[in-house]
């Protein structure tokens, strides 16, 4: 691509990053230990939870969430829609059953009331997915996993520094998974954060994400240590690096920052398209303060179709692109599970509106004047 290209998204990385990372090159000690468990503290004061566990993804969070619930073979999770494929993944892999749920016209989240009508006997667990970093209606949501004995264990991928009602996402579900993937608002490169009140939970996905060992390397290895394990449960190789932590530590301390930018640019994406009838703008609930981890927007009927315009905005050097490809929708899960076009009314009539546009903090005002006028001119007849 030239490099005039303007992408979907950047990691914005400063030299206070490097500097953590050089110092950890520097140390001796490269996977799980003191800049890890640093990046844990620091993070679980961030989202104000008791208990933070960093991993190697957000897959991985929340596959060990579900398995340090006990949820498996026979058992229902319900979960949204409209998401990336991995939120679904993780519950066949523990050897459940996805079960969908529609989502609001407003936001794109997951519809409580949907959620209540599709539990049944086997339901376990919810999953909630903060779609693109606007935080779910989480109280309801939560009412209904009360009145169902089912645990919440939200998706909040996409929603580091994102708040409902004031509360930080992360201190208000069961367990809460974020990610930091190279896009997102804050990254490590690859990694991901459980968070949780519950110090059991806590417990059990620190030693699952390390092959079940009862200690860690550090302690074996830091001075006074025994170099004997042993294996309570059989785990897995989903710890987070020293090396990925300093990245985060520093990432953490610039989020704040890092979102403000994020809304300033989303407000003036918001005052130039409200001279562009043909696109409708982000709705964001008066309850929630979402970190606009991704700019939305749907095409009104009689536009061009949405792949269309997504061409046409990356021929004139604008990235462009769909969050998500429906999970109802991925062959795998009609074949598997049922699933079939239909089932899903808002889901369905959203996604062939969407269109996902460029937003990251070293955006510039003219690069959204650029964005919009690109817009404008796709979805014009040609």
């Amino acid at each position: 691509m030239s490099e005039d290209f303007l992408h979907l998204a950047r990691p914005d990385i400063s030299q206070e990053e490097i500097d953590e990372v050089v110092d950890t090159l520097k140390s001796g000690w490269l996977v799980y230990g003191q800049k890890t468990q640093r990046f844990e503290r620091e993070f679980a004061a961030y989202v104000d939870a008791p208990h933070a566990v960093a991993v190697n993804s957000c897959t991985a969070g929340m596959h060990l969430a579900l398995m340090a619930y006990g949820i498996g073979p026979g058992d229902e999770v319900i979960t949204s829609a409209l998401t990336f494929a991995a939120t679904a993944s993780v519950i066949v892999h523990v050897g459940a059953t996805p079960v969908l749920a529609d989502v609001c016209y407003d936001d794109l989240n997951i519809d409580p009331a949907d959620i209540e009508r599709r539990v049944t006997p086997r339901t376990r667990a919810i999953m909630p997915v903060d779609y693109a970093g606007q935080p779910c209606r989480m109280d309801e949501i939560m009412a209904v996993g009360k009145r169902h004995n089912l645990k919440v264990i939200e998706d909040a991928a996409c929603a580091a520094g994102s708040r409902y009602k004031g509360r930080p996402v992360g201190s208000i579900a069961d367990a809460s998974v974020f990610s930091f993937y190279a896009i997102k608002n804050m990254t490590t490169g690859e990694g991901g954060m459980i968070t949780t009140a519950d110090a059991e939970v806590a417990e059990r996905v620190s030693v699952l994400r390390n092959q079940g060992m009862d200690q860690n390397a550090w302690r074996r290895y830091a001075e006074g240590g025994m170099p004997f394990y042993t294996i309570s449960t059989p785990g897995f190789n989903y710890r987070m690096t020293d090396l990925a932590a300093s990245i985060g530590l520093g990432q953490l301390r610039r989020l704040s920052a890092f979102i403000e930018r994020r809304t300033e640019l989303a407000t003036r994406y918001h005052d130039l398209f409200c001279e562009v009838p043909q696109v409708e703008v982000p709705a964001v609930r008066s309850e929630a303060e979402t970190n606009w981890y991704i700019y939305v927007i749907r095409l009104r009927d009689g536009t061009v179709p949405r792949n269309e315009v997504v061409e046409r905005l990356k021929a004139k050097g604008v990235g462009a692109s769909v969050h998500y490809l429906p999970i109802h929708y991925h062959p795998y899960y009609r074949e598997h599970f049922g699933f079939k076009r239909g089932d899903y009314p808002v889901t369905e009539s959203e996604f062939e509106r969407l269109i996902s546009l460029p937003l990251f903090p070293q955006m510039t005002d003219s690069d959204v004047e650029r964005v919009v006028n690109a817009v404008r001119q796709s979805i014009e007849a040609p």
